[in-house]
């Protein structure tokens, strides 16, 4: 079933008080959309919104991991809004530190709100979908769901993870007319890298200068990231409403660089471990 075209859709997005989910929720309220938004601060989404109308808009405030708490987020979208079309698992945060520095709560944490609150949506979600044969879910991942750099190890560890259960999801989904979508986007000029948004590890060890150089770089870039958010949200309600596109769409052409050197890096690895991979069949 394509994109409604006679009455608004209902778009469920997941982390819309700041970043790339905020300025998607301004967008979609300037189109007459209906969204409910989720955040943990519904104060700082109203504020983020400024003077854009409210009048479709559900606020959410809820803790992801919170099974419960998320289907009864997804029951209220459907009692005030009457139907569910887009589902934008958006929420996430960075966090910039070498394995070795990362401790089991910082892993929990990030897993919790990356994959384990993403996952939670789907469930609540799902159903729904399926039963009306139609629907899009869009993951927003990162370029750093397709490949990794150091001191990004735990972030893109969600992220992968984000991106394997995508891709499982796309084709258990595809008999029910449900499109999936994964985004990622490279460096987009929002709040990502700020110390409100990427966090860090509470102990640092010497032997990792280049990480904390990494560190330093990054809050430097802020302001100066190639990535518009205006442009980058439209880009996410065009893949909605056209239906169209591949189930990994890059977003930034800093995200379309690293990708192609990261394809490039992993055929060259295919090819050189061909010969080691043929010796271990039964003959």
């Amino acid at each position: 079933m394509p994109y409604p075209t006679t009455t608004p859709a209902t778009w469920f997005v997941t982390g819309a008080s700041r970043g790339l989910g905020l300025e998607l929720v301004r967008r979609l309220l300037v189109r007459g959309e209906n969204v409910a938004a989720t955040s943990r601060s519904t104060e700082r989404l109203l504020a983020g919104l400024g003077q854009v109308s409210t009048e479709n808009l559900l606020t959410l405030e809820l803790d992801l991991v919170d099974d419960s708490a998320v289907e009864a987020a997804i029951a209220r979208t459907l009692e005030r809004f009457g139907r569910l079309d887009v589902v934008v698992n958006n929420a996430g945060y960075g966090f910039l530190a070498a394995v070795e520095e990362t401790s089991d709560d910082d892993v929990r944490q990030m897993l919790d709100v990356q994959v384990i609150g993403a996952w939670n949506v789907l469930r609540a979600a799902i159903p729904h979908l399926r039963e009306a044969r139609s629907g899009h879910i869009v993951n927003v991942s990162s370029i750093l769901g397709l490949t990794s750099q150091p001191g990004w190890g735990l972030y893109s560890a969600g992220k992968f993870a984000l991106n394997g259960l995508s891709e499982a999801l796309a084709g258990e989904m595809a008999e029910f007319g449900v499109q999936v979508s994964i985004v990622e986007p490279g460096y987009f000029r929002t709040s990502f890298l700020t110390a409100e948004s990427l966090a860090l590890p509470a102990a640092t060890v010497d032997a990792y200068p280049g990480i904390r150089e990494m560190t330093r770089s990054h809050f430097a870039l802020q302001g100066s990231q190639l990535g518009d958010p205006v442009k980058g949200a439209e880009a996410i309600i065009t893949i909605a409403v056209t239906g169209k596109g591949p189930l990994n769409q890059l977003l930034g052409s800093d995200a379309y660089a690293y990708a192609q050197a990261r394809l490039t890096a992993l055929t060259a690895d295919i090819e050189d471990g061909r010969e080691l991979a043929m010796t271990t069949d039964h003959t």
